[in-house]
């Protein structure tokens, strides 16, 4: 490729008549402002070619951060296609795509995805890169939902300050008021904005009081326990991927991601206060922005797992199972997406 003034010259010595004609007869060659205007388109489609590469990585990147084919994804056509992530009710894949322009590559920056059933093209699921992605109901009907409720107290005093206990002792407390008071049930509970304000600032460090030995002591404890299904994949040279259910804040999801121990943390929750809580912390930590761990952050109902059947290496649930309305259906589903021999 040559430049426009390589053009130029060329034209020039192309004429010798014209070349060295006095400055002030002379005139400018057609074939130089025809050389110049090819020269810049070239330089144009480079520069356009430049952008839609950048664009393209950055594509690649954000994909690769939700699980997508840079990290055994799949792709149909145009369509790309999450590996685990599936429509809560069908269970039919989910193809992902990208809504407004794709600007910087910082993960604070974030963009808004959508997640459509491969089944219904009308189920369309949608979230954000650095916030959460939505997968309790698709965004057709979320609007129309009435799944949120309230209960009702004869006193209202006590069962406020019921909100801010940690589960394991309300039993006492409730002992010793000799009290029956209704408090807000324990999935509802925990959408509370001000729950997921206190719930590293004082909530968890209670449940010491019921035996739970501390953050740190129960995630080595689990992360011992899944050991040896992860160094199998690892002899595998094959990926793993970790739930952390019911992740509330990411005390542990912030842990498994930055032990560098799995290829992928989904950490799920039902509350939006709690991820966006866990979002906040995952972003002041330092470590797990160099970390390689791609981490996922979703809302979901564990009583219907949106995720494929054989597709999850490690399940964990720290303190989670009393907030859970439906035990054995929750159960049930857990079991579906375990791979054969995972735990």
């Amino acid at each position: 490729k040559f430049s426009a003034h390589a053009f130029a010259l060329l034209a020039i010595f192309a004429s010798p008549a014209t070349a060295f004609a006095p400055v002030a007869s002379r005139t400018v060659p057609s074939t130089v402002h025809s050389a110049s205007t090819v020269a810049e388109n070239v330089a144009d489609d480079t520069v356009e070619q430049r952008k839609g590469l950048e664009r393209e990585r950055l594509k690649q990147a954000l994909l690769g951060r939700l699980g997508g084919p840079s990290s055994a994804g799949s792709e149909t056509g145009s369509q790309v296609f999450d590996p685990v992530l599936v429509d809560p009710d069908t269970k039919e894949s989910l193809s992902l795509s990208f809504k407004g322009p794709i600007l910087g590559n910082s993960p604070r920056s974030g963009v808004n995805v959508a997640l459509r059933s491969s089944a219904n093209s009308d189920r369309v699921f949608e979230g954000r890169t650095n916030t959460y992605i939505n997968l309790l109901e698709p965004t057709s009907s979320a609007a129309n939902s009435d799944d949120e409720k309230t209960s009702v107290s004869s006193s209202p005093i006590l069962s406020s300050l019921l909100t801010f206990t940690p589960p394991p002792l309300r039993s006492i407390i409730a002992t010793a008021t000799n009290s029956d008071v209704e408090y807000v049930p324990m999935r509802d509970l925990f959408t509370s904005p001000s729950v997921s304000f206190a719930y590293e600032r004082g909530w968890r460090q209670g449940f010491a009081a019921a035996g739970f030995p501390g953050a740190d002591e129960e995630f080595d404890m689990a992360k011992e326990y899944f050991a040896p299904v992860i160094q199998q994949k690892r002899d595998k040279s094959q990926d793993s991927v970790l739930v952390d259910m019911s992740c509330a804040t990411g005390l542990f999801t912030r842990r498994f991601a930055k032990s560098g121990e799995y290829s992928r943390v989904i950490a799920c929750d039902y509350s939006d206060s709690m991820l966006t809580e866990a979002r906040r912390r995952i972003r002041a930590d330092s470590e797990i922005a160099s970390s390689s761990t791609k981490l996922d952050l979703v809302r979901c109902d564990v009583g219907n797992i949106p995720m494929k059947t054989d597709s999850i290496d490690a399940f964990h649930a720290g303190a989670a199972m009393h907030c859970w309305p439906e035990i054995e259906a929750s159960l049930k589903e857990i079991h579906r997406v375990i791979v054969p021999g995972g735990r």
